[in-house]
């Protein structure tokens, strides 16, 4: 009978971690898919980089919304729900888009995208949160293996716009098509999640005295912190590697992004790799080798002054800034008592970083060039590394 139960836990496990893997790529998938063809948005509704920046921006608040509260609704509802929840608004969404679009209503985009923003934020603790809470249960670490899953759609995402683009296939029915897709996906990868244990008060039963707020837990803010410095790291990677290239190095654009193509994929193979090397050296010790392999890559490519060593930098940096978000996202997670509510806080954290760090890079760029701009990032890099400590894994009990 023990045998029996103890495989079909081991199923059970084996099944979540399945599920978790699909819903990280299919996020990818739709984040890719949306980004990818972002210059036919502004082709459509005939405007500027500068007004697309803005609609942009409807995204970012929206996330930024849903962020601090998504450990709540977790926490009410489960991971399965909320991710589910989060995965048909974001199709609905991708429908209002595409509708808008159709007739080329500005202010029908906004919404559109304002909504999509709550959706990918709900979605995104979700998915983290579940990947954290079958990682303790496996006893080994997985979580970058899930992020690895989401770059990996996003790359699969990235060559289906670019594909459709050009055969010349419409945006609004490129939208349509993915958001059934995710549809289907979304009601049925949750179904196989871990069951979820509601944080709600049963009804007749006194309310139990409020604890301090993820906010206020230092630990927390701290892995926070890293975390931010991590994300920053990524994303001026992935918004100013190509044009740092072209400015600095004096490269074709076409070279420019085979260094971006570069950085991705040293990065998604080290997400994929990067389990075993944390189960054998220890979170912190990795964070910090991650950190400093980051502001080595940087610094190469940055400094270098011939387009090889340049690519040698960039694929270091990409090593350096793989495994530091989802580690953080582990770490948030060590007390499953109060996961939701700290993978949320980091989550939030991570994502200010990561949609207000490279617009900023953008500012100093036009005043020293984005080239020596990214050096500017080295800041938070090096405070990451320093405060890498603050992850170390929680003691049971």
């Amino acid at each position: 009978m023990s045998i029996n139960t103890g495989t079909g836990q081991q199923a059970g496990l084996n099944a979540a971690a399945a599920a978790t893997f699909v819903v990280f790529g299919i996020n990818g998938l739709v984040f890719a898919s949306w980004a990818a063809r972002i210059p036919a948005v502004t082709e459509t509704l005939e405007i500027t980089s500068g007004q697309m920046g803005t609609l942009l921006l409807c995204t970012a608040v929206g996330s930024l919304l849903a962020l601090p509260t998504a450990g709540l609704v977790v926490g009410r509802i489960g991971t399965a729900n909320t991710a589910r929840f989060g995965g048909i608004l974001a199709a609905l969404a991708g429908a209002g888009i595409a509708a808008s679009l159709s007739v080329a209503s500005i202010p029908g985009t906004a919404v559109a995208l304002f909504f999509f923003g709550i959706a990918i934020g709900l979605w995104d603790v979700a998915q983290n949160i579940e990947g954290a809470d079958v990682e303790h249960k496996l006893r080994r670490t997985i979580m970058p293996q899930f992020h690895a899953a989401f770059s990996g759609g996003a790359f699969v995402g990235a060559l289906i716009g670019a594909g459709l683009s050009t055969v010349g296939v419409g945006l609004p029915l490129h939208l349509l098509v993915i958001a059934g897709v995710v549809v289907v996906v979304m009601l049925t990868a949750p179904r196989y999640f871990l069951p979820h244990i509601s944080t709600a008060t049963p009804d007749g039963e006194p309310k139990a005295a409020k604890g301090p707020s993820a906010w206020r837990d230092s630990r927390t803010l701290l892995i926070g912190v890293v975390v931010l410095g991590a994300t920053l790291t990524e994303g001026a990677g992935n918004d100013w590697i190509a044009k740092a290239s072209v400015d600095g190095l004096g490269t074709s654009e076409s070279t420019g992004a085979l260094m971006f193509a570069l950085f991705v994929l040293a990065m998604t193979a080290m997400r994929f790799l990067g389990g075993r090397v944390i189960d054998k050296y220890g979170r912190v010790a990795v964070l910090r080798a991650s950190m400093a392999a980051a502001a080595a890559g940087l610094c190469l490519f940055v400094l270098a002054g011939n387009v090889w060593l340049a690519a040698v930098g960039a694929a270091l940096w990409g090593v350096g800034a793989a495994l530091a978000f989802p580690m953080g996202m582990s770490a948030a997670a060590d007390d499953p008592k109060h996961a939701a509510t700290r993978v949320s806080v980091v989550s939030t954290l991570g994502y200010i970083s990561f949609l207000a760090g490279p617009p900023l890079l953008g500012y100093l760029g036009d005043l020293t060039g984005i080239h020596l701009a990214l050096l500017a990032i080295l800041a938070p890099i090096l405070l990451a590394l320093v405060l890498a400590g603050a992850a170390k894994p929680l003691r049971a009990g």
